[in-house]
């Protein structure tokens, strides 16, 4: 079955040594892009969203977008909620049949930010649905998400946090954010192969979009196993439609320009898929 869950995934990538990409999806234009990139990479993929593009359209329409796209590929495809925002929205989304849940507690003080992932992790747990959390704080804006500056991830509050809450990732705060840079981030390495020497669960790194190629081949070498990707597509599926407009402005059928942002999307995909050796994975 190609709709599936992110918990064998994100173990074989850890295992052997690559990155399962994680790509925000808006629409049913940009699920498509993805997962056909997928198919010609023969590579597996997390699509995802957000609460505010839940806001959008609802946890049932993404969720029949994604299974109907994904029961019809040959390679793995997870529907994963990203950055969930309280204990109710993660359930729904579990309730709706996503396979992948995230609850974003990180702006909770830490025994909260444990009781809460806790929480989350023991109900999905029932049905064998894989959650992720996370610990310190990725900086910028993404969607109605806002952190003033990042708070690094301690490796050991990592270990007694993996160890309390029973979560099967972890994202970690190593100097990314969320948006668009200013400037090239600064990344700590070495704060990164701390928590992984002392941490037995897959490492997830939010805000890539921006980050240089080396820097995140650095962070898969140093133990990272799922790459999250979301302004970037946003930015490749804009830049399609406005090319598309700007050589026909009397278009008006969405369909035409919807496969020009579609071919952006499936490019874009397929370089991040090759730079997290993701490719032939499937």
């Amino acid at each position: 079955m190609s709709f599936v869950t992110s918990k064998a995934l994100l173990e074989n990538a850890m295992k052997d040594g690559y990155a399962v990409g994680a790509f925000n999806v808006e629409n049913m234009e940009m699920v498509m892009a993805v997962i056909r990139a997928a198919e010609e990479m023969n590579s597996p993929a997390i699509l995802q969203t957000t609460p505010s593009t839940v806001k959008y359209a609802g946890l049932a329409l993404y969720h029949a977008n994604v299974k109907t796209a994904a029961l019809a590929a040959k390679v793995p495809i997870v529907l994963h909620l990203d950055h969930g925002s309280s204990f109710e929205l993660a359930i729904q989304a579990f309730h709706t049949g996503y396979t992948s849940i995230m609850i974003d507690g990180s702006k909770e003080e830490f025994e909260d930010n444990i009781a809460l992932s806790k929480r989350v992790a023991d109900a999905c747990h029932t049905e064998n649905i894989p959650v992720e959390a996370e610990l310190g704080k990725v900086g910028g804006k993404e969607d109605d998400l806002v952190v003033k500056g990042p708070a690094y991830t301690d490796p050991d509050d990592a270990v007694r946090f993996v160890k309390e809450t029973g979560i099967d990732s972890l994202a970690v705060a190593i100097g990314t954010a969320h948006g668009i840079y200013k400037g090239e981030p600064k990344l700590d390495m070495e704060r990164l192969s701390e928590i992984r020497a002392v941490v037995d669960i897959p490492l997830v790194l939010h805000g890539a979009s921006g980050v240089p190629d080396e820097a995140v081949k650095e962070t898969i070498r140093r133990g990272i196993s799922k790459v999250n990707f979301a302004t970037e597509l946003r930015i490749a599926y804009t830049g399609g439609m406005k090319e598309y407009l700007k050589e026909d402005p009397e278009v008006f059928d969405p369909k035409k320009y919807g496969k020009r942002s579609m071919e952006a999307v499936t490019n874009l995909v397929k370089e991040k898929m090759r730079l997290l050796g993701s490719e032939n994975r499937a």
